[in-house]
């Protein structure tokens, strides 16, 4: 099985105090790798902040709201979903384009399974 490895354009909304750079569209970083544990997948954030989520619920939360805890998504209108961060620092709210994140579910699918699953949206 192989490491899926994807960068997406994200616009993070937070309750931190950002530099004028870090309020536009910035890098954030998908990673899975099957081998260290098929069900869950990790983001990383600029600054070295890196979450690690239940790959069920980011394909969950593109269609309705979804998690509860430290970790929760949904989907924001027809192009979009936010991936909500809590921890003891406070709130990360991080955009995406809900294509970008098909995308890489789909290729994390596709290394776990000779057939790949097929992603309903």
């Amino acid at each position: 099985m192989s490491v899926v490895e994807q960068y997406a354009r994200a616009h993070i909304v937070t309750d931190a105090d950002l530099a004028e750079e870090e309020r536009s569209a910035v890098p954030v970083a998908l990673h899975y790798d099957p081998d260290e544990d098929p069900r869950t997948v990790r983001v990383g954030l600029p600054g070295g902040r890196e979450w690690s989520i239940a790959r069920t619920l980011l394909e969950q939360g593109l269609r309705a709201p979804a998690g509860s805890g430290e970790v929760r998504v949904w989907p924001c209108g027809r192009v979009q979903a936010i991936v909500e961060f809590h921890s003891p620092q406070g709130v990360s709210v991080v955009q995406f384009e809900s294509k970008a994140l098909l995308r890489f579910l789909r290729r994390t699918y596709t290394a776990t399974s000779p057939t790949g699953r097929q992603l309903t949206r």
